[in-house]
């Protein structure tokens, strides 16, 4: 699986690193992924997730049931 949120969609984003002599090399810009197993009541099981932090909030705000529909 990718580096990215199945929640936000966020992806690693690109750009560059620079010195002090402004010379530019490319680098990536990965997001805050984890790796989680939370409970779904509904379906009474645990779903893994790779998950970014602010995915994470947003199912404690408001709830696995808002993202199943």
């Amino acid at each position: 699986m990718s580096n990215i949120c199945r929640f936000t969609n966020k992806k690693p984003l690109n750009g560059y690193k620079k010195s002090n002599s402004n010379k530019k090399t490319k680098r990536w810009f990965k997001i805050n992924l984890l790796k989680k197993k939370i409970y779904n009541i509904s379906k009474k099981k645990w779903i893994k997730f790779k998950i970014s932090t602010t995915g994470l909030r947003l199912i404690k705000k408001k709830g696995l049931s808002f993202f199943n529909k």
